[in-house]
């Protein structure tokens, strides 16, 4: 145990053919991942059933704490069935979009295609743009034609490329009226429930009303509780005790998504910066800076922030990254990232366990030299009533280790609501959250730098302080003379309030 590694800035990784196994996902577990995605776009119930008991039993083994994220697919448009040698569109070929299935492609629909979803074909507008297969094929809509089952719309392609059956539909400019849960969509929902998944993340976010139909139907299936609307910088945790609640994320990935930004903010519980698509619907050359500006609004508001897609992509095939990679993984953990996350790198990747490892030594540097210009102590997040209290102690918390260079931050958890709070401070220490309930443990995993820790729940606040005492010294985590800070209720049995800071020096005696 003196090895133990506390890490800071946590990594996701999605699970898929190339770390399906309970040994692979053991090794990613070593080398530093902390929760794990479920991509919903890909696979069958059966094979998340698979998952799900492999991820377990790897969680097992390992001994670590490790969420669980179900990230629903959404409403991605696709086009239809396209002939097997796929149809190459050149710059000028004029192209049809129609309601009727069809091959694309095939004698008479030589550059006429169907879609899965026929409503666009509708609501696109001349003059709109249209993306195909993440921005590689550009049209414009040019004209519409017919009415009904027979409508169509003409375009004529910007930039082309080989087009093959289901690739991606983005429409930038376009105001779609697909809905923000598909049938498919709700189906995952329930299996997430009755699975006991820790997060959801939910895509192609518009609007703060895509949130509320999520919520709305969390909550009927009682994984949310009525009353509980707007969550601030404790994820929702501080008023509620019970295992069954799941926390949703919102991928920002759409043009609207930005313009509503603040309203998202303030009906999600997390965020994703998902800059696949933000990438295809958006300037390219903006990515970069819409990044930064959503990890900051997160900060400002006290959500979580995950920065995803791309982030060591070369290493689905190589062993080593670029340096430019390298670069883009540290400039979102400087900008603040509660969570990296990794996608075709360790779903289908060569080297699933050489990219955590990798992306673990880059965070475990840019995290120790963001130490030495931490500068967000006078940041606090204002709330009214009980919550203000909270937030207010966990900015005085990150002033107080500053001050005594603090070894640890400890906190005994029974809701998490305070530990979540702490970790919205960007505290660069280490932040042990000690706790009964095993469900809020895996959640808090996934949260900057809190590393979760199952124990009995104390008798007395001294009687903890001297067990985290013992447990600092036998594993060599600390040596007499270090500070820790540990915040707690008092009585520390009394739950819905923390209202007690302690600095410990380990080693002295405590007493009632």
């Amino acid at each position: 145990m003196a090895s133990e590694k506390f890490l800071l800035t946590k990594i996701i990784a999605t699970l898929g053919p190339a770390s399906s196994d309970v040994r692979m996902i053991k090794k990613l577990i070593a080398a530093g991942v902390r929760a794990f995605r479920i991509n919903f776009s890909h696979g069958s119930f059966s094979d998340y059933d698979r998952l799900l008991v492999n991820i377990r039993a790897a969680q097992k083994q390992s001994g670590k704490y490790v969420a669980i994220l179900g990230d629903l697919s959404g409403p991605k448009i696709r086009v239809g069935k396209v002939i097997d040698e796929g149809v190459k569109l050149k710059r000028g070929d004029e192209v049809i979009f129609q309601k009727k299935e069809i091959t694309g492609g095939s004698a008479g629909y030589e550059h006429t295609f169907s879609t899965t979803f026929p409503p666009f074909i509708d609501e696109v507008n001349a003059g709109e743009k249209i993306l195909l297969d993440d921005g590689n094929i550009e049209m414009i809509c040019m004209s519409k034609s017919g009415k009904g089952k027979n409508a169509q719309i003409h375009c004529k392609v910007r930039n082309g490329h080989l087009l093959t059956s289901a690739k991606g539909i983005n429409l930038p400019e376009s105001n779609l009226s697909v809905p923000s849960l598909t049938e498919k969509d709700i189906e995952c929902v329930a299996y997430a429930v009755k699975n006991e998944f820790d997060f959801l993340a939910l895509s192609f976010v518009r609007s703060d009303k895509d949130i509320r139909v999520l919520k709305k139907l969390l909550t009927q299936y009682r994984v949310r509780p009525d009353g509980l609307d707007i969550t601030g910088g404790d994820l929702g945790f501080s008023t509620l005790y019970d295992d069954d609640f799941i926390p949703v994320i919102s991928k920002i990935e759409k043009p609207q998504a930005i313009e509503n930004l603040d309203s998202i903010l303030e009906e999600t519980d997390g965020i994703m910066v998902a800059r696949g698509d933000l990438g295809v619907e958006m300037d390219l050359a903006e990515v970069a800076i819409l990044q930064k500006h959503i990890v900051q609004k997160c900060s400002d508001f006290g959500k979580p922030v995950i920065v995803a897609t791309q982030m060591l992509q070369s290493m689905i095939i190589e062993p080593v990254p670029t340096r430019a990679e390298v670069s883009d993984v540290a400039n979102a953990i400087i900008d603040g990232a509660d969570a990296v996350m990794l996608s075709g790198e360790t779903a289908v990747g060569n080297y699933p366990e050489e990219t955590v490892k990798m992306m673990n030594r880059i965070a475990a540097k840019t995290n120790a030299y963001v130490k030495n210009i931490d500068d967000n102590s006078d940041d606090l997040i204002k709330y009214k009533g009980p919550l203000n209290r909270k937030a207010t102690m966990a900015r005085g918390v990150h002033q107080i280790a500053r001050d005594i260079k603090a070894k640890f931050i400890i906190t005994w958890t029974h809701s998490g609501g305070s530990t979540v709070f702490l970790s919205q401070q960007r505290i660069e220490i280490p932040l042990l959250a000690f706790g009964e309930n095993k469900k809020r443990l895996s959640q808090l995993s996934l949260l900057y730098g809190i590393t979760p820790m199952y124990m009995e729940q104390p008798a007395s606040g001294s009687n903890f302080i001297e067990k985290v005492n013992g447990l600092l010294i036998q594993n060599k985590w600390a040596k007499k003379g270090d500070a820790v800070i540990i915040v707690a209720s008092e009585p520390i049995t009394k739950r819905g309030i923390t209202n007690r800071l302690v600095i410990h020096y380990v080693g002295e005696n405590i007493h009632d």
